[in-house]
């Protein structure tokens, strides 16, 4: 993904890949800061490595579409890689891989799209944990003859770091219940405070950058009537008060980032 292209790599599979030819997408190119690419399309940090971006949404900026791109690329890598016993079968079967909810899916039935005209064989979702097991092969071109195999998403057993995390967290790729939505939208301020990516003060009608997250999610539960019915008990009975909804604006928060409404920002 890129808002994410070297967070989003599992050191595990980059070392089972070895010297097999493999693809990097990097997904919803449109999302991420033009500015801050590590890795440029059409290079691999390796042999038997190629690196292509992918927007989600259009693909104005590409001459080719990217799905287009990926199967002749492909197909270019195996034929100059070694076929040992499989030198007699003409047929490309890939796998696709990477962490939880990058795209993988997506990706599958894109590619299908365009080149064979059928719909979705894969279910999508923006949420982790849809593809559930490994599934069967799906063909996704004629010519050459390829299948791709969709997979579940797969986290490293150990992060190297919390902030590695948090990046992965505000991607989707890890649960938001599990880290926390008030504890993810107060370290995606902070990155886009050190970014100088000030989207948020006019979206939320703030009248500054501010450091702290409080201000920010009770301006936005105020603009846009985030609050819940809350039961204070008191000496003469119990009384039905509503208050500010901070979740529910931290989590609007995050929406709003994961869907490019504060601008476009890569995290690495």
């Amino acid at each position: 993904r890129s808002h994410i292209p070297l967070s989003g790599r599992n050191p595990a599979l980059q070392e089972a890949l070895g010297i097999r030819p493999h693809v990097l997408v990097l997904n919803k190119m449109d999302l991420a800061d033009p500015r801050r690419q590590p890795v440029s399309p059409g290079a691999g940090p390796g042999g038997g490595t190629a690196a292509v971006s992918q927007a989600a949404r259009t693909q104005r900026d590409s001459p080719v579409p990217v799905p287009l791109q990926v199967v002749p690329m492909v197909a270019r890598l195996v034929a100059s890689g070694p076929r040992y016993h499989r030198a007699e079968s003409s047929e490309h079967n890939i796998l696709v891989i990477g962490v939880p909810n990058v795209g993988k899916s997506s990706l599958i039935n894109s590619l299908r799209r365009l080149h064979l005209k059928k719909g979705k064989a894969t279910a999508v979702g923006g949420e982790p944990g849809i593809t559930k097991a490994v599934l069967s092969r799906i063909q996704v071109c004629e010519k050459p003859l390829m299948y791709l195999v969709d997979t579940p998403g797969v986290l490293p057993p150990k992060l190297g770091d919390v902030e590695t995390g948090m990046k992965l967290a505000l991607c989707g790729a890890i649960h938001d219940h599990l880290v926390g939505e008030d504890i993810m939208a107060d370290y995606l301020l902070y990155t886009l405070n050190k970014q100088q990516q000030f989207g948020y003060v006019q979206r939320y009608g703030l009248g500054q950058p501010c450091d702290h997250i409080e201000p920010l999610l009770k301006q936005l539960a105020l603009s846009q009537g985030r609050t819940q019915k809350v039961k204070v008990l008191t000496g003469t009975g119990n009384v039905n008060m509503r208050m500010l909804n901070y979740p529910a604006a931290a989590y609007e928060f995050l929406r709003d980032f994961r869907a490019g409404r504060l601008g476009r920002v890569t995290l690495d």
